[in-house]
């Protein structure tokens, strides 16, 4: 991955370039006064889970399509709405 330093002024001028930048790869470091103070970084898109990870997430979606039972009876909005 390459990296490019620019200034604060820069980065505020040319605040798109930098972005386009990063997403093809390109880490940029602002600098204010020549000392780093901010990264404008690439981000992995679509990264990889693991087999935990995916089983975890296999779960929770088949509980959510399960669906929860709060307990009680079931009631419409009338009765919601009912005092």
């Amino acid at each position: 991955m390459a990296i490019q330093h620019v200034s604060l002024r820069e980065a505020n001028q040319r605040f798109s370039k930098y972005i386009e930048m990063a997403s093809h790869g390109t880490e940029i470091i602002v600098t204010k006064r020549g000392r780093p103070v901010a990264r404008i970084a690439p981000i992995e898109v679509g990264g990889r889970m693991s087999e935990a990870e995916k089983a975890a997430l296999e779960r929770s979606r088949a509980r959510m399509r399960q669906g929860y039972s709060l307990g009680g009876d079931s009631f419409d909005r009338e009765a919601a709405h009912a005092r």
